[in-house]
């Protein structure tokens, strides 16, 4: 098996895994907490983002990426990683700018994962990437999309929900402090 293939099925793999996880475990789960404290749950995943710096060092121990592309990708990442972290602020103290942030920071990934995507196929990263840049792109990427996508399910879905009720019924562990 070549390493493009490989990695092209570990990143499919993860998908549905994530998917399944996702659909079966966390979606449920997010129902019975407080809107905030469903993006928050959700916006964690986002919160490491940096890890994408460790292009820097990858492509020194040989990742075939233009420097371009490896500023693009490292800065697209740095900058999401920043808004997740200043949107769990927002959220955790229910601040008025915490849906803003939420919907800003999923603009931004979107944007930033469609074009880091699009740059890594026309570099064809899969054929050099090893180690830890593989799992960068084989797991913690689509971790990445299903959690976008489970954030702007909830910004779109409860978008008429206050931040700080819980639903009927709410999980014991949701916060009824704010």
């Amino acid at each position: 098996m070549t390493l493009p293939l490989a990695a092209g099925l570990a990143s499919l793999l993860s998908f549905v895994t994530f998917g399944l996880i996702a659909a079966w475990y966390v979606a449920p789960a997010l129902k019975t907490l407080a809107r905030a404290d469903a993006l928050i749950a959700l916006i964690w995943v986002q919160a490491f983002r940096h890890i994408a710096l460790q292009i820097y060092s990858a492509q020194k121990f040989g990742l075939a990426v233009s420097d371009g592309v490896r500023d693009q990708i490292a800065a697209g990442d740095v900058v999401g990683m920043m808004l997740a972290v200043a949107a769990l602020l927002a959220l955790r103290y229910r601040a008025s700018l915490s849906i803003g942030l939420s919907w800003l920071l999923a603009a931004e990934t979107l944007y930033d994962l469609v074009h880091s995507t699009l740059a890594g196929a026309g570099e064809r990263l899969f054929e050099t990437a090893s180690g830890v840049t593989w799992m960068i792109l084989t797991f913690y990427v689509p971790a990445l999309w299903i959690s976008l996508a489970l954030i702007v399910g909830q910004l779109v879905l409860r978008r008429n929900e206050p931040l700080s009720e819980a639903p009927d019924g709410a999980h014991p562990l949701a916060r009824r402090d704010a």
